[in-house]
């Protein structure tokens, strides 16, 4: 483990690596350090029945995209629209911008057509919004058709993200009461009902997250409870390794995590993980001991920024406070192709500050964390 960074002064600490170890393959990355691709390959191809479980795809990589994707909600013809146009990248990339304009035509011609069904769908309260929201859009898919026709890349890319913006918006409407029972057993945990957006303020400028609690209530509770009580502040990244992860939360002390100052014992946060189809996230359990092999969790390590809480390597439900940001990197680790879901719970990811995520080094930390927008959805316990 490296030595805390200079501003915070700390003393050089040792405290290794494996009682919160973050991601697996780990340790065999700090030892790989800078090594070369076929370095890793080989590493994987140890692990083959894993790796040949994994599933394969055109894997969502953008954050915004795997946020509204995650959203508990049941709209397909909204959905339709916002899937069509997430899915022309592959075109804009290809400069195949007949196919591209044609398209956004037929997202165009389905939203108009199914505009006043989909209103209907809202709750009553929200249907002014949603309606606002709309007449925005409409203007918004004219103005991404115009683009597409004129092969105008930049404004093609810029009209496209409002577009998404305002679907994503109004989808968030559309979420009802939430939607399922966290377990008795985990009553005394605070737990995030809805979402939240933190900022991480850090050496090198801030970071934007979006914690999200519908797929991951416990672990984002326990992150949004520390970061509120300032539990972050001024701590330092004890572990920076490229094109990997960037962990912090490993408190001054003896401590591994948090200590709850009422029962002066580390509060401990279940390894859980959201499946598609299931009423209720799993509990405590990998995938690879649910026979999973193929499941892709509704929060994947897809995206450079994903958060992912940290356990050790003896356990999965000794997760406390420390955290990690992976460090998503295409011909490393691969979206869909990784070897973290199912052992590590995602709860949220970056939205903004990549650049300066990029900088981040052994030698930077947290200098705060602040809640910025959901703080209400928190309850401090069931």
């Amino acid at each position: 483990m490296g030595t805390g960074p200079a501003f915070v002064g700390a003393e050089p600490r040792s405290r290794g690596l494996a009682r919160r170890a973050g991601p697996i393959l780990g340790s065999a990355w700090h030892q790989l350090g800078s090594a070369s691709l076929a370095a890793l390959l080989i590493l994987l191809l140890a692990v083959p029945s894993a790796w040949a479980a994994l599933p394969q795809g055109n894997a969502v990589t953008d954050p915004a995209a795997l946020l509204r994707n995650a959203l508990p909600i049941e709209q397909k013809d909204l959905q339709e629209i916002q899937h069509r146009l997430e899915s022309t990248s592959d075109d804009l990339r290809a400069k195949r911008w007949p196919s591209l304009a044609s398209s956004v035509r037929r997202s165009q011609s389905l939203f108009a057509s199914k505009r006043e069904a989909i209103l209907a769908s809202f709750p009553p309260s929200d249907r002014p919004k949603a309606e606002a929201l709309f007449e925005q859009l409409t203007g918004q898919l004219q103005l991404l058709v115009s683009a597409a026709d004129g092969q105008e890349r930049d404004t093609f890319l810029d009209a496209r993200r409002d577009v998404l913006t305002s679907i994503g918006d109004a989808e968030a409407l559309l979420v009802g009461p939430f939607p399922f029972t966290i377990p008795e057993e985990y009553a005394d945990l605070p737990r995030l009902l809805g979402r939240a957006s933190v900022r991480l303020t850090t050496t090198k400028g801030d970071l934007i997250a979006v914690v999200d609690g519908y797929n991951a209530p416990l672990t984002a509770g326990a992150f949004v409870d520390l970061v509120q009580r300032g539990f972050y502040d001024k701590l330092p990244f004890i572990r920076a390794e490229d094109f990997y992860v960037l962990q912090t939360g490993d408190p001054a002390g003896d401590a591994d995590g948090y200590i709850d100052p009422q029962t002066k014992a580390e509060r401990n946060v279940p390894l859980e993980i959201m499946v598609p189809g299931q009423a209720l996230p799993f509990y405590n359990q990998t995938f690879e001991e649910l026979g999973l092999f193929k499941a892709e969790p509704v929060l994947p390590f897809n995206a450079k920024g994903t958060l992912g809480w940290a356990h050790s390597d003896e356990s999965l439900d000794d997760g406390s406070s420390q955290f990690f940001l992976f460090l998503f990197e295409p011909e490393l680790t691969p979206a869909g192709l990784n070897l973290i879901d199912g052992r590590y719970a995602a709860f949220g990811y970056v939205v903004d500050g990549f650049d300066v995520m990029e900088e981040l080094t052994a030698d930077d930390g947290i200098v705060k964390a602040t809640v910025i927008d959901g703080a209400e959805n928190l309850q401090p316990h069931a």
